[in-house]
């Protein structure tokens, strides 16, 4: 099949294909004598595990390392587990720094319980007064 194909057929954008052949994570597809790229169900199928790979927020690295592993399947799953271990903690942290911005927002909110009564708004009062509090030093 040729790129069009194979980017309908995986949901992948051409430019993006091109961008994983420029970055060794697909191999590079056979060329007819009109030089046009020519792709194998091989080509399909792993651009697929890319493309899942990087709907779990896998960096391009980590792809690397999953399709390493993934091309010497007799290998360990050491460095998958690991990869994998890393990627959850990674996602913990973020989830906990959501949870702390979702708590500050929650506390803001709670400072205007009754809106439009003719004073400032608590909300607006308290964002003036913490960015006054940091401030540079001039």
């Amino acid at each position: 099949m040729q790129i069009g194909e194979l980017a309908r057929s995986t949901g992948v954008k051409i430019e993006t294909i091109r961008y994983y052949e420029r970055e060794h994570l697909l191999p590079l597809p056979q060329r007819t004598d009109g030089n046009y790229r020519l792709y194998s169900p091989r080509h399909a199928e792993k651009l697929r595990f890319i493309r899942y790979c990087r709907s779990l927020d896998m960096s391009l690295e980590e792809v690397r390392i999953l399709i390493g592993a993934l091309d010497t399947p007799s290998g360990s799953c050491q460095t998958v587990n690991a990869l994998l271990d890393e990627k959850i903690a990674e996602v913990d942290a973020r989830v906990n720094e959501l949870h702390k911005l979702q708590d500050q927002l929650r506390e803001l909110r709670g400072l205007c319980q009754q809106p439009d009564q003719g004073e400032i708004c608590g909300i607006l009062a308290e964002l003036n007064r913490c960015t006054e509090s940091r401030k540079p030093v001039a």
